[in-house]
């Protein structure tokens, strides 16, 4: 894993138990898990932020779908779902 740094943080107690019985049914620690499940949000997130500001460059470059193609889809969509 390489260097890495202590970090603290406060659960209510039915969160810890859960981590808890999770980390002894996966013989992992509580550290571990908290740092994956960390990980994981970072990068879900992080792929979220440049998700948005790809689409707002987008816009901001005028790059819209026209009314037409909202209405094709709109109505594939609406379609599908009766």
């Amino acid at each position: 894993m390489g260097e890495s740094s202590v970090l603290s943080l406060r659960l209510d107690p039915g969160l810890k138990r859960q981590l808890d019985k999770l980390a002894q049914a996966t013989r992992r620690s509580r550290s571990y898990l908290a740092a994956e499940a960390i990980r994981e949000y970072v990068a879900l997130n992080a792929w979220q932020v440049e998700e948005i500001k790809r689409a707002v460059a987008e816009a901001d470059r005028g790059e819209f779908a026209s009314e037409r193609e909202v209405r094709r889809t709109m109505k594939k969509w609406v379609g599908s779902a009766s």
